[in-house]
Parts: structure tokens; sequence; C-alpha cells
């Protein structure tokens, strides 16, 4: 079942006081269990058109320790970035089989699971 995150402006833009690490963690914080979005969902919706591997980037400086579910953003072709069989790998993995996102042979069910923006 897909649901939607809030579509940004036509023209994007992160609000006024808020960082672009702060818009990131807003979006990722918004994507609801089970499910999952692309960097360039992600940097789309944070007012950052265009900048998926700077979502990448601030993601990956998250402390070991955090609540924010990073593990539901993978790459545009529904694939999750780190290489197979590294830790990060497992990790993410691990998350999304518990979430229901991922099957047991590491495919990610990405046409089902998908965040969809609202209009």
């Amino acid at each position: 079942m897909k649901t939607g995150l809030n579509k940004p402006p036509a023209k994007a833009a992160t609000p006024i006081g808020e960082t672009p690490q702060e818009a990131v963690y807003r979006v990722v914080a918004s994507i609801p269990h089970g499910q999952l979005a692309s960097y360039g969902q992600v940097a789309v919706l944070a007012g950052l058109p265009k900048q998926a591997r700077r979502v990448g980037r601030i993601l990956s400086q998250l402390p070991p320790d955090s609540k924010l579910p990073w593990y539901r953003v993978v790459s545009a072709s529904g694939k999750i970035s780190f290489p197979p069989d590294s830790p990060g790998y497992r990790r993410q993995l691990q998350y999304l089989l518990a979430e229901g996102s991922a099957l047991p042979d590491g495919r990610l069910r990405w046409r089902d699971c998908r965040v969809v923006n609202s209009a």
C-alpha cells in the first residue's frame, strides 16, 4: 500500500531558518513505517532538488545512536546503496526486513513500498 509525503511547492526551498540538514531530517522522519523513498525524492522534498548525493552525505554523518529512519532511503533504482556484504548493507537490510519492505533474499519491495508524493 503506497502512501504519500507532502509535495513541495513548485520551487522547493527549505523553510526560513531551517538548515539543509534539518530539512533532510524532517523529510526522512516523515517516511512512514514500511515505506521507502529515494535519495532524490528526499532531496526534492527537503528543498534541495538535484542534490541526492548531498542527502546521502548528510545521512552518512548521523550519529550511530540516531533514531532517524535513515534505512528507509534507498537508491533511485530501489536498491540499498551500500556494497553488498558490507556491515552497512546487512544493517539496512535487517531494518527493512523487520518493516516488511524487503524480502529474505535481499530484494526490496520497491514497487509496493515506494512513497508516492501526494498532490
